[in-house]
């Protein structure tokens, strides 16, 4: 677990790093830095509850889709809206904050690293 706060620690780190002006980050590459780290640690939080539930190094998922069906049959059973988090966060961690370097107000970059912290807190 200590490696998941890391993460979350490391991205928040890498935000401090960009200047602001107003709401707004101005180095870009600071703030995808930070959504991409934020999101390995979203990814890391599953693998690390597949492995409890059972599951093989081997066996863990390796592309996104994958994430979506381990969570539909180990995590979504007993707590449905993980799965419609999990696919927020991708949207806005690493497709638009990482992927795609949308994400500028400082207000939605920190609330997606909130809802990353939300999201590992209730896989623990």
């Amino acid at each position: 677990m200590k490696e998941l706060v890391r993460y979350l620690d490391n991205a928040k780190e890498l935000l401090r790093k960009s200047p602001i002006e107003g709401n707004h980050y101005t180095d870009e590459k600071y703030v995808k830095s930070a959504c991409g780290v934020a999101y390995l640690g979203v990814l890391k939080a599953i693998e690390e509850h597949l492995l409890k539930k059972g599951l093989t190094k081997k066996e863990l998922p390796k592309k996104v889709e994958e994430y979506r069906n381990a969570l539909q049959k180990y995590v979504s059973v007993h707590n449905g809206k993980l799965l419609k988090e999990f696919d927020d966060l991708y949207d806005e961690l690493h497709i638009a904050g990482y992927y795609r370097g949308l994400l500028h107000r400082v207000d939605i970059v920190k609330g997606a690293l909130k809802s990353a912290e939300e999201f590992i807190e209730e896989l623990k």
